[in-house]
This record gives C-alpha cells, structure tokens and sequence, in this order.
C-alpha cells in the first residue's frame, strides 16, 4: 500500500432499509474506533429543504425516492472529509419537514461512515466508498422499528406512517434500496445484534488505522 493511500480516509457505507438497524450499526462502528478516529454523515439530514411549501404539501413529498435527497451535497462532503477539510453538515427538522437554521460543523477523521437507506442505490455514491455495508432485515420488524421511531421521535401520527409506508417506503425500498443490496461488500443480517459481522468491519478499520499512523 503506497503511503499516499493509506493515509487516505477510508469511507465506509452503511446501507439498509429504513428500520433496518443501520444507525445502530454506524454508531457501534463509530464508537468500536478511538475517540476523534471517525465521523459520521447521515442521509436523512440531506433532504432537500421544502419550507417553500405548505406543512400538509411537504407531508406528501415522497421522501424515500433519490430525488429527496441532495446528493450533490452528500458527495461534496464527503470529497471535503477526505481531502481533510471540516463541513456545515446541514440538520434537518423531521417533524417540520425542512432544514432548521443551524447546521453542524464536522471535523475530518481518519475513517468517515456514511449511513443512509440509500447509500448504495446510486453509482456516483457507490464510487466513493472503500467498503459498503448492506444491512439485511425481515421486513416486518423494520416496519415495527420504523412505527415506533416514527410515533416518538419525529411527531407522526400512526394514520400518517400506515399512509407513508404504502404510499412510499415499501414500492421506493423494492425498486431502490433492495436492489443495491447487490452491490455491498459486506451483508448484515439482523443489524446491530449480529456481534460478528461488527467484529470484522471493525477489525478492518483498525487495520486502516494501525496503518496510517
């Protein structure tokens, strides 16, 4: 390995359906690693801001399509992380549909996780990853994960997730998240509670890292 590439970020992809448990496993990965050694960049905060519309429009907007998402930004910074330079990553308000004022300074690390539904889906993504992680769940207990996320932690009513998982997240996950499991280096069955398959991953950035020192 040239001194040049092991110096280079290694940028993992953490890829699954919504509910799936890929933020557990982003953040046991992320907290495996030494202190300062990672940095995390979620795809829900890269929705594309809708304040221009009224609430009940932006509650209609088909939020799980590639179209949701500001890649261009996405992929900036993640080119901004590896180039070891900090970003404004924007934080996005799920009850209000839009993105608050704020946004979230991140510095660069040795190892940046980029964790999404559909971090796989998109060739322009898929390039920039060193190892993409597919995390692989029954579909009834993602919908049961993704139910109570929805009702205590993003203000939605039981009506509007029955509404949204038919209307979106179920045909948006068969036509692009499940088919980018093909593309993933690594499968996770069953998420954060497969100790094993968190054992390898880790095991493989603390080589990058052993590596880069």
């Amino acid at each position: 390995m040239s001194e040049a590439r092991a110096n280079k970020p290694f940028v993992v992809a953490v890829a699954g359906g919504s509910g799936s448990g890929k933020t557990t496993v982003a953040r046991a990965i992320g907290q495996a690693l030494p202190s300062g050694a990672s940095v995390t960049l979620e795809q829900d905060h890269y929705y594309r801001d809708r304040s221009e519309l009224p609430l009940a429009e932006r509650a209609k907007v088909n939020y799980d399509h590639p179209d949701a998402i500001e890649f261009e930004l996405l992929q900036h910074h993640i080119d901004e992380l590896v180039a070891g330079r900090s970003v404004e990553r924007p934080n996005y308000d799920f009850a209000g549909h839009g993105r608050k004022a704020e946004s979230v300074h991140l510095d660069p690390a040795p190892v940046v996780i980029v964790e999404g539904i559909l971090a796989l889906a998109l060739p322009e993504m898929r390039a920039r990853f060193d190892l993409k992680v597919f995390v692989d769940t029954d579909a009834d207990i993602r919908l049961m994960r993704r139910i109570r996320r929805d009702l205590e932690e993003r203000g939605r009513s039981f009506a509007q997730v029955r509404a949204q998982y038919y209307e979106s997240v179920r045909p948006m996950h068969l036509a692009f998240v499940e088919p980018s499991k093909r593309f993933a280096d690594v499968i996770v069955p069953e998420g954060g509670t497969n100790r094993v398959a968190l054992e390898l991953i880790v095991s493989r950035l603390r080589e990058h890292l052993a590596s880069s020192a």
